[in-house]
């Protein structure tokens, strides 16, 4: 009798590496957007109830605070805090147990991340395009790409809740979620290329060396890249797809993991502070 394992056991043993390979990006990831919700609290939650709206400015590159302008400290203030309620949105919608066990709150957190994702776009393009807050034109064009993107996926996510498409919802979502994690994932994805290469290697200040080019486009577009193979692997019996997919998540985790180390140790910690 041949001693080669029967497909049904090897699918089964792909297709449970795969699902256990999303879970642990997915745990990565979730340490990360907690600890970038943390720093939107206590660096910009704080400044912002204590009137110290000159504060903003602390942390180098972006201006958030403009003498004069009342608006758009107004509009500044509201889509940077508002990361925060959005980031812990989405991480609920992701989380299956919420799902199952408290439909209700699944379906408010999901009302809610959709809405905040969406107004985050619209003031991102508005702080963009009217207020000038950008570093080069680059950043400006990749600000206006991943809003309308947001904008279209929350539209089409929201379109199948309500017809009770559900698995087709989800797929949104989930491409949702990534999307409005863009400005996480920019995060993330410069600093892991720092730590990987032990310096700035490509990257100018206005964030237009090619490093910064590829990241900047790359925070959304290759999260949806790896969703849409992680999806395609999911729906094939093939278990060497599965596994190869497995694989390639296992290595965007380990990426995703560096990244968030060095967010948090050169990025956030520093400026955590009242």
């Amino acid at each position: 009798m041949s001693n080669t394992p029967s497909p049904t056991p090897v699918r089964n043993a792909a297709a449970k590496l795969l699902r256990w390979s999303g879970v642990l990006w997915f745990l990565v990831a979730a340490v990360g957007q907690i600890a970038f919700i943390g720093f939107i609290l206590v660096f910009y939650g704080v400044r912002t109830a204590t009137g110290n709206f000159a504060g903003w400015n602390d942390k180098p590159l972006i201006d958030g605070y403009v003498e004069g302008d009342h608006t758009g400290n107004l509009v500044f203030a509201a889509h940077v805090l508002l990361a925060s309620v959005v980031t812990l949105a989405g991480l609920m919608q992701l989380v299956p147990r919420i799902r199952s066990r408290f439909p209700a709150l699944h379906r408010w957190t999901g009302r809610c991340f959709l809405v905040i994702g969406g107004f985050m776009a619209l003031s991102g393009v508005w702080l963009a395009v009217v207020r000038g807050t950008y570093l080069s034109t680059i950043s400006a064009v990749a600000i206006l790409i991943n809003g309308l993107l947001i904008l279209v996926f929350g539209g089409l996510a929201w379109r199948h809740a309500v017809k009770r498409r559900f698995e087709t919802h989800r797929r949104w979502a989930m491409r949702t979620f990534m999307v409005v994690s863009g400005v996480w994932f920019l995060r993330v994805g410069l600093m892991g290329w720092v730590v990987v290469n032990k310096g700035p290697v490509g990257m100018t200040k206005d964030m237009s060396g090619p490093a910064d080019i590829v990241l900047t486009f790359g925070s959304y577009l290759i999260p949806l890249a790896l969703l849409e193979i992680y999806f395609a692997a999911s729906r094939t019996a093939n278990p060497v797809m599965k596994t190869a997919v497995a694989l390639l998540l296992v290595a965007a985790t380990a990426y995703t993991a560096i990244g968030v180390f060095g967010a948090i140790a050169f990025m956030w910690a520093p400026y955590m502070t009242g």
